[in-house]
């Protein structure tokens, strides 16, 4: 899937000059964390989030620092920072490094985007111009919608689930399946044999449950220290 397949089209947004006030009162109204800053002719100036509204005045809530550490403080990092929670406007208070993405990104890539910059959200851009966003509730949803496995799948036979389970614990980075054996009846799926580590053998049981066909998984696995030759 791909960003266009799950983003949200028609996105709140402000102007350059909304006020800091009307901001917070629109994220609580629409019962969202952040909001794109956005000229008029639809292209991205910045996105102005919950955390940057964390630090104000009126709040009390603005930054002090110990005279000591104000000292070793760079005075261009201050006035920003005095900038930034005492200004009045969006474009003075917004991030201006945005990350974005374009319609046909897949979604994985989106993910890694979301993991990589520990961000929320992510604006979509095509041709510069903001056309939708993709947040970490969309993934869920596109998750959440995901169809299940089909007929065909459920009814397949024990040897053709031996055989992909075998295939697919082979393929794994992570797995040592020399002392490993798979057993299929009825499509219930007996694990034997032993691995080096408890994650190991988790993360066999659940390579074993996502084959489709396979009913239920018996994790007869044993843990121990393998030496190297065996």
């Amino acid at each position: 899937m791909k960003a266009r397949d799950v983003m949200v089209r028609n996105v709140i947004t402000v102007g350059p000059d909304a006020g800091v006030r009307d901001i917070a009162q629109l994220l609580l109204d629409r019962h969202i964390s952040a909001v794109p800053v956005v000229r008029e002719d639809g292209t991205v100036m910045g996105i102005i989030s919950e955390n940057d509204l964390m630090r104000r005045p009126e709040t009390g809530t603005q930054r002090h620092r110990a005279w000591w550490l104000q000292m070793l403080t760079a005075r261009e990092v201050l006035a920003n920072e005095f900038a930034k929670s005492h200004a009045r406007q969006a474009k003075d208070v917004m991030t201006r490094d945005v990350i974005t993405a374009g319609p046909d990104t897949s979604l994985r890539d989106i993910a890694d985007l979301l993991e990589k910059h520990r961000i929320k959200r992510i604006p979509i851009l095509e041709n510069g111009k903001l056309v939708g966003i993709v947040s970490r509730a969309n993934l869920l949803q596109a998750l959440a919608s995901s169809p299940k496995p089909d007929a065909a799948a459920a009814a397949a036979s024990d040897d053709s689930i031996r055989d992909i389970v075998v295939m697919k614990l082979d393929e794994q980075p992570w797995a040592q399946t020399a002392l490993v054996n798979v057993i299929v009846h009825g499509g219930t799926v007996d694990l034997w044999g032993v691995v080096s580590s408890e994650a190991e053998k988790n993360a066999m049981r659940v390579a074993t449950e996502i084959v489709p066909g396979v009913r239920a998984v018996n994790n007869n696995l044993s843990v121990r220290e393998i030496h190297a030759g065996l």
